[in-house]
């Protein structure tokens, strides 16, 4: 079946069942205190552009572009439902992101996430993420990893 991602409002009922299986998984992988969790509400924001993956009309995976000062993109609430894993469907989702964010002019695109979200990291780092410190601004700890990937290249006179 064919796979369709556009952007969408997050406060869609179907969407919302996505958000809320994230929140799920994220919570069996990471202590609470860890988690950093948007709001559907704040999702809707301004700063928020949201891409959902259907197929067959059903909503099946999603990610954001969140835009903060200083021209830096965040990556935000990716997630693919367990059934469609494994289908790199979040990595046309990450490269959607990556083309708004570069269209608009951001110069890197950064991302806090579990450090044991396994299959996460190997979509981020097969789209040339890479290992980064903290970032914008996420407290280290044990159960994150952050990643960064520049979109801009200076060329020197």
């Amino acid at each position: 079946m064919s796979v369709s991602i556009a952007v969408e409002t997050p406060l869609s009922d179907d969407v919302r069942r996505l958000i809320a299986a994230l929140n799920e998984t994220a919570l069996a992988l990471t202590p609470r205190e860890f988690t950093h969790h948007l709001t559907v509400e704040q999702m809707a924001g301004p700063e928020m552009t949201v891409f959902v993956a259907r197929e067959n009309g059903l909503a099946i995976a999603m990610g954001a572009l969140r835009r903060h000062p200083g021209a830096i993109g965040e990556v935000k609430r990716m997630y693919t439902l367990p059934d469609y894993q494994g289908r790199g469907i979040g990595g046309r989702i990450l490269s959607e992101i990556e083309t708004l964010a570069r269209r608009e002019g951001l110069k890197a695109l950064v991302l806090e996430t579990g450090s044991n979200f396994f299959a996460a990291l190997r979509v981020y780092e097969r789209a040339g993420f890479r290992s980064s410190g903290p970032v914008l601004d996420y407290p280290p700890s044990p159960h994150t990893a952050f990643f960064e990937k520049p979109l801009l290249v200076s060329v020197s006179a």
